[in-house]
Order: structure tokens, then sequence, then C-alpha cells
């Protein structure tokens, strides 16, 4: 009799905590997924999962392989403050909207729901460390649960090795600088660190979180600690060796004067060595912010929070390295335009890779498709979310952006560019991938020349719907 007690006990007591590890379980499951949305500036699919072996980006890398990666995402506007507004809105820009760094979405576009809203609207916590929108104050009180966190100074924070101190300058400076000092002497190394302490209060408190975590680097100017700038040896850097305009380039074709805004020091452009210099920052400035990724992602997985949140790193448009002699965003050639996507959902794709053609405007409707969130039917950006299940799946047939005096369509073969004085580019990236020779008036491409100026009216027609 005492035995049979005993075991009925047992029973009842193993019973017990079985099924309150089983509601347990249950809970957890229904628990919505959190989102970290890491945007990286200027920063071009020159990576090592994107074929770069030479660049040193071993956290993005191990992200990767734990990832779906998007070899053929683009950006709708190839500048940051416009690019992400378009993003975080999933509207895509007009002659009228979204035209530059300033863009700001409150004022283009004062009714849309942001991404951030959207999910801090469905009980999500929303907050912003680093650069989001391009500026601290665009559209906070709807966007995010806290004010946006900005570190002092942003990018132009500088090294000063006469005092051995951090200075916060009004103006550029130098386009380089490799000071012999730690992470923590930039900006970039202070958002991690939010973040991370973000990560840990969203731990303890349980809280489901929408968190945009938003680098400098690698932006111009060129400062990383000495270390990252170690890491490579400048005399074995290759540099472009398309360093003229394309063949037939229009006239209006122009590259990013960002860059002469800064000081050379001794280094004087369209030099060998001054490519190489340039080069050399940048890939620094890349491995750089390839730490910091790092530490964000190393802490969520020490929490425990991996297993239930989204991971998306982005950068906010491409990037010419000296390319046609440009330096920066700011055209429609594909250099501008393509930009690393890489999307980590847990139970799905992990390292694979897709040819998928998207646009920045589709993250913003595959995340709300992932937590089974609504999205207002005014958005013109698409959810992926069938490509992530199976990464052979094809999406978009036609990518559209456009900057200032021109707008154009991405193919998975050709680039094409209409300009506003009627001149017009079109490229074969399957013959022609450095984009050397502008083939719009060659007859034998008569026929892809009508399509392509077909596409684009239909893009340009879906751009101007929103009101």
């Amino acid at each position: 009799m005492k035995k049979s007690i005993i075991f009925l006990a047992s029973f009842l007591f193993f019973t017990s905590c079985k099924s309150k590890k089983n509601t347990a379980d249950i809970t957890e499951l229904k628990k919505p997924k959190n989102i970290l949305f890491i945007a990286i500036d200027d920063l071009r699919p020159e990576l090592n999962i994107y074929g770069a072996k030479h660049v040193k980006s071993p956290n993005i890398d191990k992200l990767a392989k734990e990832s779906l990666v998007f070899n053929r995402a683009y950006c709708n506007v190839p500048v940051c403050g416009a690019s992400r507004a378009s993003l975080l809105t999933s509207i895509l820009p007009t002659k009228t909207r979204f035209i530059d760094y300033r863009a700001k979405a409150e004022e283009d576009v004062p009714n849309a729901k942001t991404l951030p809203s959207i999910f801090k609207d469905a009980g999500y916590t929303s907050i912003s460390n680093g650069k989001i929108f391009h500026y601290n104050k665009d559209v906070q009180e709807a966007s995010w649960s806290e004010n946006p966190w900005m570190p002092k100074g942003g990018h132009r924070v500088s090294y000063d090795p006469k005092t051995n101190e951090v200075i916060m300058k009004s103006g550029n400076g130098r386009v380089y600088e490799a000071p012999e000092v730690e992470d923590n002497a930039y900006p970039d190394y202070k958002i991690a660190q939010k973040t991370i302490k973000d990560l840990r209060r969203f731990k303890e408190s349980g809280e489901s979180f929408f968190m945009a975590c938003g680098f400098f680097r690698p932006h111009m100017p060129f400062y990383a600690p000495k270390k990252y700038w170690d890491l490579y040896d400048r005399d074995s850097i290759e540099i472009a060796d398309n360093r003229h305009l394309p063949e037939n380039a229009p006239k209006l074709l122009r590259g990013s004067g960002e860059f002469k805004s800064y000081s050379f020091g001794d280094y004087k452009p369209n030099t060998e060595a001054f490519h190489k210099m340039m080069r050399h920052g940048y890939y620094a400035c890349v491995s750089y912010v390839d730490q910091l990724v790092g530490e964000v992602l190393k802490e969520l997985e020490t929490l425990g929070l991996a297993e239930n949140t989204i991971v998306v790193l982005w950068g906010d448009h491409g990037w010419h390295l000296g390319e046609h002699e440009f330096w920066g965003k700011h055209n429609t050639l594909h250099n501008a335009l393509q930009v690393p996507l890489i999307v980590k959902v847990p139970g799905k794709s992990t390292g694979k890779q897709t040819d998928a053609l998207v646009e920045s405007v589709d993250i913003y409707p595959t995340l709300c498709d992932l937590a089974n969130i609504p999205v207002p039917n005014y958005i013109m950006g698409k959810s992926f979310k069938a490509t992530l299940d199976d990464p052979e799946k094809s999406f978009r047939e036609y990518a559209y952006a456009r900057f200032k005096k021109a707008d154009a369509i991405v193919t998975d073969n050709y680039t094409y560019s209409l300009f506003e004085n009627g001149e017009e580019m079109l490229y074969n990236r399957k013959l022609d991938p450095a984009e050397n020779k502008n083939i719009v008036a060659d007859v034998n491409y008569k026929e892809v020349l009508k399509e392509m100026r077909k596409a684009l009216k239909r893009k340009q027609e879906k751009a101007a719907s929103y009101q």
C-alpha cells in the first residue's frame, strides 16, 4: 500500500512538471518573434560571403551561415537619408519625394506608418540606436517607444594624436585616420554597447522588441583603430581596373562629390596611391564595424534571445570604390544600387544564398509577414517570405531606383537608366559586369531597350500612386 502511494505521488509530480514544461514551451512558441534590424552606412556587398575573399568580415560571415544571403538586393535611392525613409515606409521615390540625404519621412509622406511604428502599435517596444533615419528626430514620436539614441559627434568624431583625445569636429577633416586606440574611441562602439545594454534589459523584462541598430562606418571619413588597418597589406590591395567613364556615357552621369569635402593629406586623387589608400581605409572600416556587429550578435546568443529573434543586416546603398574614377554613391550605376542583405529567421533557410531580385522596400512587408502583422494597403514593397522558405524561388522581374535626374531598372541581365534630358544607359551585365560600355545605341538590343522603357514606366506609375 505504501509503495502504491509513493508511486502515485511520483507519477503526479512528474506529470505536473511535464505539464508545466509543455505549457512553457507553448507559451514560448506563441511569443512574437523579436526583430533586430542592423543598418550599416555605405556598406556595399564587397564582403567575404559575396566572394570578396580579401575582406576580413568573420562576424558577418558567421551570421550569413545562419541566414539567407541575398545576392541581388537593391536600394531604391542611392543616398542614405532617402534610402532609409523609403525602406522604413515601403514607399518608392519620385522626383518630388525622397530626393537626397536630407529626406524626411515625416515631411515627404506625413501620413505613412513607418516600420517601427507598425511594430510599436502591435505591442512591441520599438527603439533606435545610432543612425536609422538620417535625422535623429525624424518621426520619432510616431515611430519609437523611446526617444532615438545617438552618440555625440556622429561620423565626424576624430582622434587628436597631439592630445591623445577624441574630438568633435564641426566640419570634414582628413579622409583617413589610423590611431593606435581601442575600439571605444569612436561612436560606433558606443552604438554597439547601447544595443547590448538594451538587449539585456529586454531579456530581463521579457518584452517583445523591434531593435534598430545603425552603424556609421564604413561611411567616410575612413577612421578606425590601427589594428583594423593592419589587417590589410596596402601593397597587395587591388584597385579598380576601369578607372574611366563608361564608353558612350551620358553627359548627366556623375559621381559623388562628397569625398572632395575631405582633406587627402599627401595623396592626390586619380593616382594609384590614392586609390590604394581609399580602398585600404574602406576595408579597415568594414572590419571595424564587422567586429561591433559580432559583439551585438554574440550578446544576442549569450542571452538566449537568438532563438526567437529575426535578424536583418542591410546596407543602405551601394558604393563606388574608384570604378569609373567615382567614389561614393549618387548615381544609378550598379555599384551605387546593389546592397548587402542578410536575413536570419529561426527555423528557415540557413547558410544558403538566393539570386531572387529584391528591393529595399520589400523588407517592411516581409518583417510584418513573418510577425503576422497586417500592413497598410498603400505600401509598395511585397513580402519575400516565400523566398526565405525556398531560396530557388524567383521574386521580382525588375528592381526600381532613382536618384536626382535619373530613374533606373535592374533585371537579371541588364541595368537601364533614363535621365530627365532624355539620355539613356543600357548595360548587359552578363557580358559587361563592370558596366564599361553603354549599349543603348546598339541595334541588337532594340527589343531589350523597348522592354526596359515599358518596365520603367510601370514602376514610375507605381511610385506616383501614393497620395
